[in-house]
This record gives C-alpha cells, structure tokens and sequence, in this order.
C-alpha cells in the first residue's frame, strides 16, 4: 500500500467522521432544545437551544484536536479523554432525558443511537488516524530506506566502474599513452551521465513533494472557508430564533392586556357570570387595583367569593404574578 492509498484512506476517515459529528450534533440540538425550553422560565426560551450548542462544540473540539494530536503522533494526557467521555456522556443523557422522564423506552433507545454512535466514532477514529499515522511513518521510513540502498548501490556501481576503468588504463598504458587518455575520457563522461541521471531523479522528487504541499494548503483553506460559511449561518439562524421569541412574548403580553382591560370595561354585569369568565374578570380586577366591592359588581358574584378569591391571588403573587391573567 503506497502512500498516496494512505492518504486517500485518511481522508475518507476525516470526511466520514465530521459527516457523523455534524449530523449527530444537529440532531442533539434539535431534539435538548424543546427539553431545555419545558425547563426554562417562559421569558428565558430563547436560551434552551444553548446548551445543546456548547456541549456539541465541546466534541467538535474534542474530535478536531484529536485529529490533530494523531496527526502529529503525540498524546494530550488524561484530560483530552475525560473531556471526550464527559462530552459524549453529557450528549446521551440530554438526548434521551425527554423520553425516559415519559418512560418511553423505545424513545430512549431511539434518541441514544446519535450520541452512542457519536462516542464510538470519536474512539474508533482517534485510534484509525494513530494507526494511520504510525502506518504513514513505517512507509516513509520505508521508502528512505529503500532511496539509501538505491543511493549505495549506484555509489557501489560506479566505483567498481571506476576500478575497471583504473585497471584497464594500468594495462593499456603498458601499450600506448593515446589509447590511455581516450579511455579516461570515456569514464569521465560515464561519471557525468550517473551524476546527471541522479540530478535529475532529485529534481522529479523535489517537484512531486511541492506539489503534493501545494494540494495540502488548497484543501486546508477549502476547509477553513466551509468553517466560516457553517459558523456564520449558524449565528444567523440563532438571532432569527431569538428574534422570533422575543415577537412571541410581546405579543403574548399585549393579548393578555387587552384581555384584561376588555374584562375591566364591560362594566357592571347584569346577571351572574360563569365562573370562569368570574375567576378571569377577579383576577383583572386584583391586578388593576380595583376594590372586592367594585369586583363583585363587575362579575355579578357575592363579595364573600370575591373576597375569597383576591385572598387567593394574593397568597400566589410572590411565585406566579401573572397566573390570573393566564387563565
């Protein structure tokens, strides 16, 4: 297996595992967010997709370092695994939360298939891309080896050349000096023809590695530019969220006021109302400020219930201000 095979195989391991850890990172967002937000105060929704967001970029640092660190044959220590076992650990727990606090355990199965995968790949490809590379280092140390011997062979070649030419100038200068310098001509020349043949061998090497690091940089800002177009729609797609739920509280707040200020503006009732409509024009009338009196004629009620009522509100206004209108 050659070198330009390795490389391939290295490559396919690098494109497959960022196609795992972005695909399992967007489904960990989608699927921790509607969680966080069941668990977030009303006026804090627009935080729940953060969580999810930190802890994938924490595995993305993981994966991408790693990368790195196996690239280079060296080891991060213990921290580097305890980060990547809290990340995945971290990821299982928040995608299958949802479904085991509704004991759905298939839901529970099927949520823990992303991050599971997401953990096994992280290990598979860190050990790949080690074996990968001292795999790279047994082949280049290889084909060193194999230039040396080419390189002493020739040398060898060209001083037994060197030594038949000595002994055939010693035997045909018993004969004539003419004769002697042609052939020391001769093996001059064949000097400059080895010479020249390994000038050039050097220079066909030289030009193969230039252009496999000119391949290497056009790849890494190819790469680089994809990072930035992903990080620069991701932020874009957080601000339209974030925009998109501050318009859903004002308008959540502006209904529930002209709720109340119609229920304030009907006036006296007439008759008795029901008690839902009563419970709803009580609790506008706690929150404008209005007497137990004036809130019994708005809702036709007895001042006894009314009284009742605002009694209610009251012991519920420290945690839930707002539940009256709500309803």
């Amino acid at each position: 297996m050659n070198g330009v095979q390795i490389r391939s195989a290295e490559r396919a391991l690098s494109v497959g595992t960022w196609l795992i850890v972005s695909g399992a990172m967007l489904y960990s967002v989608l699927t921790v967010t509607p969680l966080m937000a069941a668990h977030t105060a009303d006026e804090w929704d627009w935080t729940a997709p953060i969580l999810p967001i930190v802890v994938d970029a924490a595995v993305v640092i993981v994966v991408r370092l790693d990368s790195v660190l196996a690239r280079l044959g060296g080891h991060g220590g213990r921290w580097p695994i305890a980060l990547r076992w809290m990340t995945g650990c971290m990821t299982l727990a928040l995608n299958i939360a949802d479904s085991a606090l509704k004991k759905d355990l298939v839901g529970v199965a099927v949520h823990a298939v992303a991050p599971l995968l997401l953990i096994v790949t992280a290990e598979t490809g860190l050990a790949y891309r080690k074996a990968i590379t001292n795999a790279l280092a047994a082949h280049q140390a290889r084909e060193r080896a194999e230039h040396a011997e080419r390189e002493r062979a020739a040398a060898e070649r060209a001083d037994m050349a060197e030594q038949r030419a000595r002994e055939k100038r010693e035997f045909d200068a018993r004969m004539v000096r003419e004769q002697r310098e042609h052939e020391a001509s001769l093996v001059r020349e064949q000097a400059d023809r080895e010479e020249r043949v390994r000038r050039e061998e050097r220079e066909r090497a030289d030009a193969v590695e230039l252009a496999e690091r000119a391949e290497r940089e056009r790849r890494e800002r190819e790469r680089e530019r994809l990072e930035r177009e992903a990080a620069a729609r991701a932020e874009q797609a957080r601000r339209e969220r974030e925009e998109r739920a501050a318009r859903e509280q004002r308008e959540q707040a502006e209904r529930a006021e002209r709720e109340r200020l119609a229920l304030l503006a009907a006036g006296p009732a007439e008759e008795k109302q029901t008690e839902r409509l009563a419970r709803q024009t009580v609790t506008a009338a706690f929150h404008a400020g209005v007497s137990v009196r004036q809130a019994a004629e708005l809702c036709g009620w007895s001042v006894g219930w009314v009284s009742t009522r605002y009694q209610e509100l009251r012991d519920q206004a420290p945690a839930r201000p707002l539940e009256g209108a709500a309803q």
